[in-house]
């Protein structure tokens, strides 16, 4: 699981960005300009895709839904990438795994939708989230943090899994599944882990956790089980972290990840 940026961004000058709010504290959203007077520009949906929930939508389950994610900037994204991508293709499919992941969370019929952000909102932000952003410190700390936000059932995923569907978050977000389990794992086919859920949230249970290793969901799950909760696996699924990534998980795609990667590829065979 990606999606946590380290310290404050350097521009082309040299000069850092102000520090971003306090976490817990909103980030403003784009201002739209003075034609749009529907908002700013959104990611067009793929053909065919359903539209997010509506007010007549049933009643939600009682989860929050986490997505922590980075800024898709060229060169603070997806740097496995390049080569073969350079920074800017390597910022587009971050951009589009993120839109995709968004807006399939969008559909989901629960409590809350916060994204969890490094950076500053784009147009591939759909209506419907709080953004907050990421604190300090290590992937643990900042993961932690998120779980810090709610006050009941929380299922938090990163910005690498652009083949999620809402059924498959369905199994750990419906109001039963809670019932009948503290936590939900979700694997990732990289040692890492993909998704991770807690009746009640408890931070303490991801803080010291080392990331980004081969042994990082043998980990966090252990630690989940050490506690005495109860865990429940969801399917193993494959994080966009090198090309060969890229390429497999566009292969089960159909959005805009799928669409920017045909793209890339097309461009590089030419």
């Amino acid at each position: 699981m990606s999606g946590a940026g380290d310290g404050h961004r350097t521009g082309d000058s040299g000069a850092v960005d102000p520090a971003p709010p306090a976490s817990g504290a909103r980030l403003p959203l784009p201002a739209a300009s003075p034609d749009a007077a529907a908002g700013p520009a959104r990611w067009p949906a793929p053909a065919g895709a359903p539209r997010p929930a509506s007010a007549e939508a049933p009643v939600p389950a009682p989860t929050t839904l986490l997505v922590i994610a980075k800024e898709p900037v060229p060169g603070r994204v997806k740097t496995r990438l390049t080569p073969p991508y350079r920074p800017e293709d390597a910022a587009r499919l971050a951009e589009a795994a993120l839109a995709d992941t968004l807006e399939t969370v969008a559909r989901m019929h629960v409590r809350r939708r916060v994204l969890v952000l490094d950076g500053r909102p784009g147009p591939w932000l759909p209506g419907g989230f709080e953004v907050v952003p990421q604190c300090g410190g290590g992937l643990d700390e900042r993961i932690a943090a998120a779980f810090g936000l709610c006050d009941g059932p929380a299922l938090l995923i990163g910005m690498d899994t652009p083949q999620i569907t809402t059924g498959l978050l369905a199994l750990a977000t419906d109001s039963g599944p809670w019932d009948e389990h503290d936590a939900w794992f979700g694997p990732a086919a990289d040692g890492g882990f993909w998704a991770l859920g807690m009746a009640r949230p408890r931070p303490g249970l991801v803080l010291g956790v080392p990331m980004s290793r081969a042994d990082t969901g043998a980990r966090q799950r252990h630690r989940l089980v050490e506690a005495g909760l109860s865990v429940r696996d969801l399917p193993v699924l494959r994080d966009v972290d090198t090309a060969a990534d890229a390429a497999r998980v566009a292969a089960l795609s159909s959005g805009h990840f799928a669409s920017v990667h045909a793209d890339l590829a097309r461009a590089v065979a030419q």
